[in-house]
């Protein structure tokens, strides 16, 4: 599996060979830095760890810079790990860029989803509400019944209703690579990733596609 971080953009629309208009997300990835290289002899586990985003060493602390600098990176705002069954082509301070993926290449994009703070059960889940008429006055938006009464006589645990919404962690899976610009950094995705203009995220090989695993 091979994996680069990056910013999200914003979303865009491109033209396909046959003229067709492909709404895509463009991504700013990379260039990143192995930090890190992690084997089963050392932390019982095989991944490759990735810095983004570089800023001023004094936006990080002492020990932020001593891992940074012991592995010859630059210093970076953003590390994340990436699993993978091939350790031995990383090696700590080597530079990823956007070229490591192709166009039409299948991948997951991982992100963290816009928080919504706490929402209603309409809103949160799609929760059709009560009657519009024959005199309701608070009920057009409420959840209506969780749960039966005396038996058993309470909600059970994971039932839907109102509370946070969002600013959690989304995988959205099977995305098709449509543009790879390495000159500027930028992959266009088809269709839309989690998060924010801006946001952190993770471009890696798709896990369940099996177009990916027969490439």
């Amino acid at each position: 599996m091979k994996g680069i971080l990056g910013k999200k953009v914003g979303m865009t629309q491109l033209f396909d060979a046959k003229g067709a208009v492909v709404p895509v997300t463009v991504i700013e990835a990379g260039p990143c830095y192995v930090t890190q290289v992690k084997t089963v002899e050392t932390d019982g586990y095989q991944a490759v760890q990735l810095g983004f985003d570089e800023v001023p060493e004094r936006k990080l602390t002492k020990g932020q810079k001593g891992h940074l600098q012991k592995a010859g990176a630059p210093m970076v705002r953003r590390v994340r790990e990436v699993r993978t069954d091939d350790v031995a082509q990383y090696t700590p301070g080597d530079v990823i860029k956007a070229d490591i993926f192709a166009d039409g290449e299948i991948v997951d994009v991982v992100g963290i989803s816009k928080g919504r703070g706490f929402a209603g059960g309409v809103k949160r889940h799609g929760f059709a509400g009560g009657p519009k008429t024959h005199g309701q006055s608070d009920r057009q938006r409420a959840p209506g019944s969780r749960g039966a009464g005396t038996t058993p006589g309470h909600t059970f645990p994971g039932t839907k209703g109102p509370g946070q919404m969002g600013n959690k962690r989304v995988t959205v899976q099977n995305l098709q690579i449509a543009l790879v610009d390495a000159e500027r950094n930028l992959i266009a995705v088809r269709g839309a990733v989690p998060g924010p203009r801006g946001g952190l995220v993770l471009v890696r090989t798709a896990v369940k596609s099996k177009k990916a695993k027969k490439a």
